[in-house]
Formats: structure tokens, C-alpha cells, sequence
């Protein structure tokens, strides 16, 4: 007689259905997607235009993409380091002007016929390292600092780290499944500009209160861009296991070789 399952063994499995209820409320319609962007297109595009001549400038001088990026990682750990000594605006003040080199290694790259599969990969890297630093940076100074001595915000501060982490991570991830998952609230450069302007105006204002404020902001809206990235990758890979449950996508031949990521699944491979 098989034994009795007993504490967390004994609970049942989540139903799939449930999972994908849940999944489906954090998974807007496209319209909708568009008006819950914190930084709305005309504002990007219109900073886009603002830089173009330093863009066009660094490619007549030949600056390689690659140094580009790896000034603006240094600028951002550079910030990081001054929020950790308590000089908020100025921290703010200095990564938003250097945050156009998170712009301009791109622009650069493409209009200089330099873009390459490695300078993809070192720019996401180094982005991950930036973001670290500075969130870090933020930690280290609610931790260090005498009068704005916070824990909870230090563990906001790691919540925010984490959640900057996955939301990078999920893209990478759905992208080697062949997906563009390019969707969610805080993408990067919503989250350097709350990393940045809002600081820089307003520094310790209120006694600190608007950048806890921010802070706050920016790790629920990573944490949901996070559901909202799974719950996009799970839309698209359910259809597809659908597609292929009817007979409507062979797994040999060009099907296989159009769908990546069931082609991961035949082979057995894991992340």
C-alpha cells in the first residue's frame, strides 16, 4: 500500500488552466500594451533625433561600438559609486548625461556597418553590469548612510536588481527560443531614465521619500514586466503546442527548422 504524501509533497499540482488565467491578466492586447509604456514613443524618438549629430560625429571620427559601450558602463558604475557616497543629484546629474551612450553604441554600430554578433552579446553583458552597479550603489547608500539608514529600502534595492536581471533574462531566453520578446512596461530605457532624471532633479527631496519612491516604482514595474515577458513567451509557445497537437506542424523537416524552440524540445536540451 503506497504511503501517504505528507507537508509540501501532499499539495496538488497547480492546474494548467490557472496558470494560464493568471498569465493571460498580465498579457494585455497589443493596443493596450502601447499605453502602458512609461516612456511614450514621440519622447524616444524625439531624444533619438537630439543625438543624432554626436552619432553621426563619432562614426566620421571611426569610434569602434564596442568603446562606446564600455564608457557607458564605466559612467554608470562611476554613478553607482556616487550614490553609495550619498551625493544623489549629483549621481543623478551625471548618469543622465552619460546614459547617451547607451543610446549611441547602437546608432553608431548600425550606421557604421559595425554591428556584430559579439558586440551584441558584450552590450547586454556590460548593460547587466550597469544596472547592478547602480542599483547597488542605492543599496550600499540606504545600508552605509547615517541618516537615511533604511533596510527595508536595501531589500527594495535588491528586489529592483533582481527584477532588472530577469527582465533582461527572459528576452535573452525567449529570443534563443526564436521569440522577440521585446514587451512590458520597463524596458532599458525606461529604466535608465528612472535610474537617473528623477534623482537628478530632485535628489534627497522630502527627506529622501521621492527617491524611495521611485525606487519602489521601478522594482514593481520590473517585477511586472518580468510576468508579463512569461506570460507573452507562454501565449506563443502554447500556440504552437496547440498548432501541433491538431496535426498542424510537423516536428520533421522545415517545421522543426522554422520553430527553434521545438527543436530544443525534440532534442532534449534544458536551459
Amino acid at each position: 500500500m503506497p504511503k501517504q504524501r505528507s507537508g509540501l509533497l501532499a499539495c496538488a499540482p497547480i492546474p494548467p488552466r490557472r496558470v494560464a488565467r493568471f498569465l493571460k491578466w498580465f498579457d494585455p492586447a497589443p493596443q493596450l500594451s502601447e499605453h502602458m509604456k512609461i516612456l511614450p514613443d514621440w519622447l524616444k524618438n524625439g531624444y533619438l533625433r537630439l543625438i543624432d549629430p554626436v552619432a553621426n560625429w563619432l562614426v566620421r571620427r571611426g569610434v569602434h561600438p564596442n568603446t562606446i559601450t564600455s564608457i557607458g558602463t564605466a559612467c554608470s558604475v562611476a554613478g553607482g559609486v556616487i550614490y553609495g557616497t550619498g551625493h544623489i543629484r549629483t549621481g543623478g546629474i551625471f548618469l543622465g548625461l552619460t546614459a547617451l551612450f547607451d543610446v549611441l553604441d547602437g546608432t553608431v554600430a548600425r550606421r557604421s556597418n559595425t554591428s556584430s554578433t559579439f558586440g551584441a552579446f558584450l552590450d547586454s553583458t556590460l548593460d547587466r553590469l550597469a544596472d547592478g552597479a547602480v542599483l547597488g550603489g542605492l543599496a550600499v547608500f540606504y545600508a552605509l548612510n547615517v541618516r537615511h539608514h533604511n533596510v527595508p529600502m536595501v531589500v527594495v534595492c535588491m528586489l529592483g536588481m533582481m527584477g532588472a536581471f530577469l527582465t533582461s533574462y527572459t528576452r535573452a531566453r525567449a529570443e534563443a527560443l526564436g521569440i522577440d520578446a521585446k514587451v512590458g512596461m520597463l524596458q532599458r530605457p525606461e529604466r535608465v531614465v528612472l535610474l537617473s532624471a528623477p534623482q537628478g532633479i530632485f535628489g534627497l527631496a522630502l527627506n529622501g521619500w521621492v527617491l524611495g519612491v521611485i525606487i519602489v516604482v521601478l522594482t514593481v514595474t520590473a517585477w511586472i514586466t518580468v510576468v508579463q515577458r512569461v506570460a507573452y513567451v507562454y501565449r506563443q509557445t502554447s500556440a504552437s503546442d496547440r498548432a501541433n497537437e491538431n496535426g498542424g506542424l510537423r516536428l520533421t523537416g522545415e517545421g522543426v527548422a522554422k520553430t527553434p524552440w521545438l527543436r530544443r524540445r525534440r532534442a532534449g536540451s534544458r536551459p
